[in-house]
């Protein structure tokens, strides 16, 4: 024991300082952990903010919900979108429109062909006939493009004019 005694009164100083170094480190590891349980916390509190006294399974699981929700809902919008546009396909989106002067007696161009088609090229060739003495309109349907009646030039032109438009 005495032997123990002597070898520590030797190195008292050694040991003193080994000590001192052993406490600042665990002191620099102090202040290290104090500033990430302080990151934590601020992060734990942004997590949790404007829900009180409630455990973080259940704010997850009130995430989790919010998010189902949410993807229920933008599944609701893109159906919703869909029939939109399936609609839209159905609607006159080719549009074209001719003047012309219909007789040689009659000034000016009062008479027209209008062309109103939907993307399959459905649709409609209206036309009115402007003369001195009367005038007349007449409507051709047209099925993909193509009338089932005669087409004079200019509904010829109006229907070529509406069937190249292309909408995207």
């Amino acid at each position: 024991m005495n032997s123990i005694s002597q070898l520590m009164n030797g190195l008292e100083a050694y040991i003193i300082v080994g000590l001192s170094v052993i406490i600042l480190i665990m002191l620099i590891m102090l202040i290290s952990l104090a500033r990430s349980i302080s990151k934590l916390d601020t992060k734990y509190r942004k997590l949790t903010r404007g829900i009180n006294n409630k455990n973080i399974e259940e704010i997850i699981v009130n995430y989790l919900d919010n998010i189902d929700e949410v993807k229920t809902i933008a599944h609701d919008v893109k159906n919703r979108q869909d029939n939109i546009e399936d609609k839209l396909k159905e609607c006159f989106q080719k549009i074209s429109i001719l003047r012309y002067k219909a007789f040689d007696d009659v000034g000016s161009d009062l008479s027209f062909s209008i062309a109103l088609l939907n993307e399959n090229n459905d649709g409609v060739i209206l036309t009115g006939i402007y003369g001195r003495h009367d005038s007349t309109v007449y409507a051709k349907p047209i099925d993909e493009g193509i009338s089932r009646y005669d087409l004079s030039d200019e509904e010829e032109e109006v229907l070529q004019n509406a069937c190249n438009k292309i909408f995207k």
